[in-house]
C-alpha cells in the first residue's frame, strides 16, 4: 500500500495512551485506521502455573514477542491482512483467539516499550510519547487493574514497586528521547491532539 502512515504511541503505564489512541481513531474513517497494541504480543507461558505467571516481569522488553509485531506491521504496510495474538490479563497468558486486522492508511501502534526496540521503532513514521506525572499514572493503574483485571490494590502496588517502576526508569523513560512529539497528559491535551491529527491528515492526503 502507498502512503501508509505508522504512528507509534508510547508512554508509561496509565499515562493516557489509550485515550490518545481513541481520539485518533475518532478523527479518521474506521476503514482507514488499524490499531495494534504491543500488549497483544506478550509471550505465552502455558508451561507455568497461574501463580508462577503472576510473578513474571511483564514490564521488561523480553516479555514480548516484539519480532512478531515487527513482521505484522511490515505485512500491513505491504497491504496484507494479519491475525495478531490476544492476551488475557486475568489469566496472565495468551489466549487461543486471534484478532484479524485488515491493512489501512493509518496504523497506530501503542505500548509502553515500543520505542525501546530499534527495529520496531524503524517501522514508524511518527513517534509520540505521552508524558504524565508518576503519581497520576499509579492512581490510574490501580483503578484500571482493580476494576477491569480483578486485582487487589495490594497486588497492584506490589507489582508497581517491584517491576513497573524500575522498568519504567530503566527502559520506558529513556525511550522518550526517540519521540518526534511529546504530549503531556495524552488524549486529554486537546491542543496537542488537534495538531497531531492535522499533521497525520496532511500526510495521508498527499
Amino acid at each position: 500500500m502507498k502512503d501508509v502512515v505508522v504512528i507509534g504511541i508510547a508512554g508509561g503505564t496509565g499515562s493516557g495512551k489509550s485515550t490518545l489512541v481513541k481520539r485518533l481513531q475518532e478523527a479518521f474513517e474506521i476503514a482507514d485506521v488499524a490499531t495494534i497494541c504491543h500488549d497483544f504480543y506478550y509471550k505465552a507461558h502455558s508451561e507455568l502455573t497461574y501463580e508462577e505467571r503472576t510473578k513474571l516481569n511483564y514490564d521488561h522488553p523480553d516479555a514480548f514477542d516484539t519480532w512478531l509485531l515487527v513482521e505484522h506491521i511490515k505485512a500491513l504496510k505491504e497491504g496484507k491482512a494479519i491475525d495478531c495474538p490476544t492476551y488475557s490479563f486475568v489469566e496472565h497468558n495468551r489466549t487461543e483467539q486471534t484478532l484479524h486486522i485488515e491493512p489501512a492508511k493509518v496504523i497506530i501502534v501503542d505500548g509502553i516499550l515500543i520505542f525501546e526496540n530499534e527495529e520496531l521503532r524503524n517501522t514508524m513514521d511518527i513517534k509520540v510519547y505521552v508524558d504524565t506525572d508518576a503519581d497520576v499514572r499509579l492512581a490510574r493503574r490501580i483503578m484500571r487493574d482493580v476494576r477491569e483485571r480483578g486485582r487487589s490494590m495490594e497486588s497492584v502496588i506490589t507489582q508497581y514497586t517491584s517491576t513497573v517502576k524500575p522498568m519504567h526508569e530503566q527502559f520506558v523513560e529513556p525511550s522518550k528521547r526517540y519521540a518526534d512529539v511529546i504530549i503531556p497528559e495524552g488524549g486529554l491535551n486537546s491542543v496537542a491532539v488537534s495538531m497531531l491529527i492535522q499533521n497525520i491528515r496532511s500526510i495521508v492526503e498527499k
